[in-house]
């Protein structure tokens, strides 16, 4: 079925031009940015106090979860930013977390998209800050 023959508005009509660039503004739908915070909000801390001294990630995790809590991080980028935490944070992923290191190359593959988008608002207090929740979690196990 061709693009002419659906009923979709969006679709046929001035509704969707494939060609023009995305409205940022657009992209990230408000219901699942909440779920997302929900998630981060509940299950991040646990997680990360659990796997901290175990992925070689968890500095970039940790920073990114003080940019999206600052309020001068756009808000486009905190959207991507708790999408990315709420993965790292859901039991069930591509690669199963219970698998070891092993299980958390996917969200080190996140992670590393999403810094390769978003690194510029990461600032050094972001990064200061997650180093010094790391050196705590260490001194404590």
């Amino acid at each position: 079925m061709s693009a002419a023959h659906k009923d979709s508005r969006h679709v046929n009509g001035a509704g969707f031009d494939p060609k023009a660039p995305l409205d940022p503004s657009k992209a990230l739908a408000p219901a699942v940015v909440q779920v997302n915070e929900r998630r981060v909000a509940k299950g991040f801390w646990p997680k990360i106090r659990k796997v901290a001294t175990q992925v070689p990630f968890a500095a970039d995790a940790l920073s990114v979860w003080f940019c999206a809590r600052d309020p001068a991080t756009p808000t486009a980028a905190k959207g991507l930013m708790m999408a990315a935490l709420a993965y790292f944070v859901l039991p069930t992923d591509a690669i199963p977390d219970f698998l070891g290191v092993l299980g958390f190359t996917d969200d080190a593959a996140v992670f590393a998209a999403l810094i390769a988008v978003i690194g510029k608002n990461l600032k050094a207090e972001h990064k200061d800050a997650a180093r010094a929740v790391l050196e705590k979690v260490a001194a404590e196990d």
